[in-house]
């Protein structure tokens, strides 16, 4: 499979970026995935119709496989064990209810809005991200 490319890369940040924006510009919502699928599943009510909310999460697989179909299937590979990444998904899933948003949320829509809380969020998450990979890699040996 051939790398990614600069204009690749640039181009998805773009497709983000746009959705992102459209979705404030027209309904006044922020596109944080994890809020919106807590709407979607009705773990919270949240401020966007559930609709709508749905909507955002079945698209996010649609354009994936769109992707896959017309562009490029991305070469997937398992590299740690399921109980390790359903361990993970738990404390990521945990992360965003108690951060109150995650990546999409606050690093996409909240840095762009100069958000102050969204950029101490960043910051917070980036930073665990890296001392997670610096211990498992160089001090666990991982």
């Amino acid at each position: 499979m051939e790398p990614v490319t600069p204009l690749v890369a640039v181009a998805g940040g773009l497709l983000i970026g746009t959705a992102a924006a459209l979705l404030l510009l027209l309904t006044g919502r922020i596109a944080g995935v994890s809020g919106l699928a807590a709407t979607a599943t009705r773990l919270s009510a949240g401020g966007t119709p559930r609709s709508q909310a749905t909507g955002f999460i079945v698209g996010l697989p649609l354009g994936a496989a769109l992707t896959a179909l017309f562009i490029r299937t991305p070469e997937v590979a398992v590299t740690s064990s399921v109980p390790l990444l359903i361990l993970a998904g738990l404390l990521v899933g945990f992360g965003t209810r108690l951060g109150n948003g995650c990546t999409s949320g606050h690093g996409v829509c909240g840095i762009a809005r100069l958000s102050p809380r969204s950029l101490a969020a960043t910051a917070t998450f980036m930073a665990s991200a890296v001392a997670t990979v610096f211990i498992l890699r160089h001090v666990i040996g991982g």
